[in-house]
């Protein structure tokens, strides 16, 4: 089996145990949430998608902050479904947050974009750019609890899914099929989390 092809296949199953962890609302996704970034950035450097592999990046420090973020917040009462603690409550999307959220994800789009461009041999740099920055923000209010972080991951996945397999690695490419359906469930089931 090639690199390629185990890589792949390593982050499928660590996707999987990710996805769960998230679907409950357990603290322990940002476990799984640093392992599959660490593992993905090997595969997305040698697949030729280096936004992906920058978000790897982003991803591992994300996943201490989104740890730290639910571990310690200073709202109490509130342990998640997964059993462990986790004091901040799952929250809609505050009103105030959608607009720079939304300017945050098209400047980081263009600014990825270009670099992209100008640094690298992409083949994907309008895809690639996208979903990257798209997460970033996606990632940022997961790590808020924010019920509609699930809306903004049923974009990128559904991107990624298309991107990957054009890309010829379709053990990522599954995962994020799944990731596509498990989103519609999961924002169905943190709708019902908000007290």
């Amino acid at each position: 089996m090639d690199t390629l092809r185990f890589l792949d296949i390593l982050g499928f199953v660590v996707g999987l145990i990710y996805l769960i962890l998230e679907y409950r609302a357990s603290i322990w996704l940002w476990v799984a949430s640093f392992i599959m970034p660490a593992v993905d950035m090997f595969l997305y450097y040698k697949a030729g998608l280096y936004a992906d592999f920058g978000m790897a990046v982003y991803y591992c420090l994300a996943a201490i902050y989104g740890f730290i973020a639910w571990k310690f917040s200073r709202d109490s009462g509130s342990a998640d479904s997964g059993g462990s603690a986790g004091g901040r409550p799952v929250t809609h999307f505050r009103r105030s947050a959608i607009l720079p959220a939304l300017a945050a994800a098209l400047l980081l789009w263009l600014g990825i974009w270009w670099i992209l461009v100008t640094f690298t041999n992409s083949t994907v740099p309008i895809a690639d750019a996208f979903t990257t920055a798209l997460s970033i923000v996606a990632l940022w209010a997961l790590a808020q609890k924010y019920a509609e972080q699930w809306l903004l991951w049923l974009v990128v996945d559904i991107v990624c899914c298309i991107l990957y397999v054009s890309k010829g690695i379709p053990f990522k490419a599954a995962i994020y099929g799944i990731y596509t359906v498990i989103a519609v469930f999961g924002y169905r089931k943190w709708l019902k989390m908000i007290a």
